[in-house]
C-alpha cells in the first residue's frame, strides 16, 4: 500500500537549493550519501485536476497564514517572486529559490483531509 510521497525538485544549482531547504526553511533532512539530502516534509495532500492536452504535475508549499509566512521568509532574505493572489481555493504566492526559479506557496481555503 502507498505510505508516502517522494517529491523531487530538479535544479541547475541543486547544492544552493538544498542549502535553502535546510538552512532557510529548516526542513529536517538526512544525508543519503555524498551530500544528497533527503528532506522530511510535513503532512501532504494530493489533488487531481482536469487538464487540456498533456497532463503535468505541480508542487506547492502549504502554510496556515501566508502573510505571516512570507514576512518571516522576507526577514530571512527570501525574495517573494509573486505576491499573494486570491484564487478562491486559496491564497497563492511564490518565493524565489537560489537558482532563480519560483516555488509556489499557498494558504488553503478548501477542506483538507489533514484537518481534524
Amino acid at each position: 500500500m502507498i505510505n508516502g510521497v517522494h517529491a523531487i525538485v530538479f535544479s541547475p544549482d541543486a547544492a544552493k537549493v538544498r542549502d535553502f531547504f535546510k538552512d532557510v526553511l529548516r526542513l529536517p533532512s538526512v544525508d543519503a550519501g555524498g551530500g544528497w539530502l533527503i528532506f522530511a516534509l510535513p503532512p501532504a495532500e494530493l489533488a487531481v485536476h482536469p487538464a487540456e492536452g498533456d497532463g503535468h504535475h505541480e508542487l506547492y508549499l502549504m502554510c496556515d497564514d501566508i502573510h505571516a509566512t512570507l514576512a518571516e521568509l522576507r526577514g530571512k532574505g527570501v525574495e517573494v517572486a509573486r505576491d499573494v493572489a486570491d484564487q478562491g481555493w486559496g491564497l497563492v504566492a511564490a518565493i524565489r529559490l537560489p537558482d532563480g526559479s519560483e516555488f509556489p506557496i499557498y494558504e488553503p481555503r478548501h477542506p483538507s483531509p489533514l484537518q481534524p
